[in-house]
């Protein structure tokens, strides 16, 4: 009894990991100056720089963009943050989703079908 108990456990961890790599790979990515990150992380980036200002104080000590600083940044935008060309970087990402990223006319856009 235990056996088939165990057994079930491992079938239904392969079955999970198979829906994740799944996910991966139905997902759009864009390539960017050797940073690979979502279209729908990109869409959320546009969504905390329309809604989210950040103190006067917090824009003065920091070099990195306000955005860096959000807590809901997605974590595979993070390393752009560490790039001392984050603001034109992050500004491009927002340009290329916006554009035709979704067509997959956009060379910089992967996974496209």
């Amino acid at each position: 009894m235990a056996s088939r108990a165990v057994s079930g456990c491992l079938l239904c961890a392969v079955a999970l990991v198979f829906l994740v790599l799944l996910q991966g790979t139905q997902s759009v990515y864009i390539q960017y100056q050797g940073f690979q990150v979502q279209l729908k992380s990109v869409k959320q980036l546009n969504d905390l720089a329309d809604q989210w200002v950040p103190s006067p104080g917090l824009q003065d000590q920091s070099p990195q963009p306000s955005v860096c600083h959000h807590l809901a940044l997605p974590l595979d935008l993070r390393p752009i943050c560490a790039s001392k060309d984050a603001a034109s970087i992050f500004q491009a990402l927002r340009t290329i989703a916006d554009d035709d990223c979704e067509l997959c006319v956009n060379v910089a856009c992967t996974g496209c079908s």
